[in-house]
């Protein structure tokens, strides 16, 4: 028996949305642009949920053939913004997403990475508190500590949304995925990454060691992350499984050598809802450029600045108009456990009204100097000194010899301690221990094995710890933003208006009539843009107006349409899905055409004649 897609979808959608609606009091039969979105994204293959067969997952979605192409170019235009276009400075790189856990215990993460979740006593469900707060109340509950959350929910007598029932004690809730590297042991335990930084932090000497010691140094990742939500609800938007786009940008805070900020940003505006502005109660961002935000202290890092300029413009570049967005100052309270100050990018979306799209943290020096702490390791960058400087400095030695007398076949293994700590490290613990031993990791080491003299040396250098800049985006809401900007319907049928160089699919091609010789030019010119490297689709089926429809329902830019005068003068007509104009061109320009249209140039100023417009 056949089924209705569209209300297979249009039930998946109601059915997703179901938490919201009980939350809310809305009615199913009310579409929002949302629902219309989620509809065609699903109906035409852009994206649907995960084990929809079995009734799906909250907080898992697969992409569709079309989705995976949108993606594709999405996570390439950035690619193009943040890497290519500094890859004077940036370079990129790919590490594992499975992480030993106490990578995540130097980052902080085990400890801080959590949520606060509250359940119901009768029916079982799981919400999380902040989040429960705000669609019961309306009030921003983010950053609020156990404590208050608890008595919030108690003094307004808050229960359950979906049963009525009591909800439990709010408590922690870690918010990272859970396995074991090898056979099942607490020594084994590891997570999946929940944000690809610490790769790049855990590599900085590595990068920085094969770039030359140059600083400042951009280090990019695009990879996989994941995060257990407590009760992902929205969607495509807030995800388990995502993929992430991010820099880890390491600069000397006394040289940023920041010049491209003035030099590429200082005609461009942001706009910025001030932490400051949020505090008096305010929601009115201001208009400024990224150099006067610099300037004036209302962003604290140049390059963090430089990289809001950046994103401004790449978000823009996927449909988002420039007054439809802006960055919003997190509070003290709200800043994750590594940040000094961070930016969410926000975009005005039609159901949620604000949607993060990315975050730009200002990660000082947190990172590398934990990494290094847990590790001993040397992840300092170099600095040149203007005018060497003589410094006396004490040194300490160790008797190699006395070592091997006192431990034998041991003594290797009391080197390769040694071998970890600084000279400065071991001098404060000699200095520090009592008695005439000192226990280096459980290995008691007589003190005078040790010894310390004073030299004088020149220096050149001296070390520092790296300051961080980190812009990061998620890919899969950038999407759902760029479908729904993208969503426009027009006497009675949607068109998908999505930008030329995003768009899944480049070209459609049309013969006017299922008839030789036409279909056979046609079949040509299909062939020809393949080769030239185009996603195109051929549709030789309904009437030409339907086949234009359905074109622009999946967003295609552009049609060709083979007709009876291309069989006599070699050409062909393009139509231009925006403007439904059509130019006529020889098939030998066809490419290059094609070509100027995805870099953004309008195809109907390229000097073609224009012969009319089609529905």
């Amino acid at each position: 028996m056949a089924t209705n897609s569209k209300y297979i979808s249009l039930n998946l959608i109601k059915s997703e949305l179901r938490e919201d609606v009980e939350l809310t009091g809305c009615s199913l039969n009310t579409i929002s642009k949302y629902d219309k979105v989620m509809d065609l994204a699903t109906r035409r293959g852009f994206l649907w949920q995960s084990y929809e067969i079995y009734g799906g997952v909250a907080g898992f979605y697969d992409l569709g053939p079309l989705g995976v192409l949108l993606k594709n170019n999405i996570v390439e235009l950035w690619r193009e913004y943040f890497v290519k276009q500094h890859q004077e400075f940036v370079v990129e790189i790919e590490t594992p997403i499975i992480t030993p856990a106490h990578v995540l215990r130097a980052s902080g993460h085990e400890e801080h990475f959590t949520d606060f979740a509250v359940s119901c006593t009768r029916c079982g469900r799981l919400y999380r508190a902040d989040h429960l707060i705000k669609d019961v109340l309306g009030i921003e509950a983010e950053g609020l500590t156990l404590e208050e959350l608890n008595t919030i929910i108690k003094e307004k007598n808050i229960r359950c949304p979906a049963c009525g029932g009591e909800l439990s004690e709010v408590r922690k809730f870690l918010l990272l995925f859970q396995t074991y590297i090898g056979p099942y042991s607490p020594e084994n335990l590891a997570y999946l990454r929940p944000e690809a930084a610490q790769g790049m932090f855990v590599n900085f000497k590595r990068v920085y060691e094969v770039m030359r010691r140059k600083l400042p140094l951009g280090i990019a990742q695009i990879g996989r992350v994941a995060r257990n939500e407590i009760s992902p609800r929205q969607g495509p938007i807030r995800l388990r499984e995502f993929t992430i786009m991010e820099i880890e940008f390491f600069y000397d805070d006394k040289n940023p050598q920041a010049d491209i900020l003035y030099h590429r940003c200082q005609d461009d505006k942001i706009r910025i809802l001030t932490a400051e502005e949020r505090r008096r109660g305010g929601d009115k961002p201001i208009e400024i450029t990224p150099v006067e935000a610099y300037e004036s202290k209302i962003i604290l890092s140049p390059w963090l600045a430089y990289w809001m300029c950046i994103a401004n413009r790449f978000v823009h570049a996927l449909g988002v108009p420039l007054d439809r967005m802006y960055f919003e100052e997190k509070l003290p309270e709200e800043l994750a456990h590594y940040s000094k100050q961070t930016f969410d990018q926000i975009v005005i979306v039609d159901k949620w009204g604000k949607l993060e799209v990315s975050g730009h943290a200002y990660r000082h020096t947190y990172d590398l100097e934990r990494h290094m702490k847990f590790t001993k390791a040397d992840l300092y960058a170099i600095r040149h000194l203007a005018e060497p400087v003589r410094v006396k400095k004490r040194v300490i030695k160790y008797d190699k010899k006395r070592i091997l007398e006192i431990f034998g076949p041991q003594a290797r293994e009391v080197f390769k301690v040694l071998s970890k700590y600084q000279g400065d490290e071991l001098l404060k613990l000699i200095e520090t221990s009592p008695g005439d031993n000192v226990v280096i990791e459980g290995i008691a080491l007589p003190k005078d094995v040790f010894t310390v003299i004073e030299e004088e040396e020149v220096q050149t250098v001296e070390k520092f710890v790296p300051h961080v800049a980190e812009p990061s985006f998620g890919a899969e809401r950038l999407l759902y933003v760029a479908l729904e900007y993208a969503y426009t319907e027009e006497d009675g049928r949607i068109v998908l208006k999505l930008p030329p160089r995003i768009a899944p699919i480049k070209v459609a091609v049309f013969p006017l009539v299922e008839k030789e010789p036409i279909v056979q030019m046609a079949r040509k010119v299909y062939e020809m843009l393949k080769e030239a490297g185009f996603y195109v689709i051929y549709d030789e089926s309904g009437s030409i107006g339907r086949r234009y429809a359905r074109a622009d329902e999946i967003g295609v830019p552009f049609a060709i349409t083979v007709d009876y005068d291309s069989i006599t003068r070699n050409d062909v007509t393009i139509r231009d899905r925006d403007t439904r104009k059509q130019i006529r061109v020889p098939i030998s320009d066809v490419v290059k055409v094609i070509e100027r249209g995805i870099k953004g140039e309008n195809i109907l100023s390229l000097g073609y004649p224009i012969v009319g417009s089609n529905p």
